[in-house]
């Protein structure tokens, strides 16, 4: 089981992850796992794409409007969950 997000770390998007730009967002899969999740947002496409530009995922969501940085915190946790974002 993959540890859960730590906000004070530096991720970054998986290796084995492909991201597949769409009008709504991307579809992220991850040929390890064969996982498909859904990055129903262009801007938490962008986060995860950036997230290795950040020392911490705290550092990364300052950027985030305050409106969307709890539903990008918990995306993120997902998607590190599912290890399609993992600890630099």
């Amino acid at each position: 089981m993959p540890a859960p997000l730590d906000p004070a770390r530096p991720y970054r998007l998986s290796p084995g992850v492909a991201l597949r730009p769409e009008p709504f967002g991307a579809l992220a899969y991850h040929f390890g796992n064969r996982r498909l999740s859904f990055l129903k947002a262009p801007e938490l496409v962008h986060l995860v794409v950036e997230l290795d530009q950040y020392a911490s995922v705290h550092q990364a969501l300052a950027g985030v409007s305050e409106r969307h940085r709890d539903a990008f915190r918990r995306a993120l946790a997902t998607l590190a969950a599912a290890d399609m974002i993992i600890p630099q």
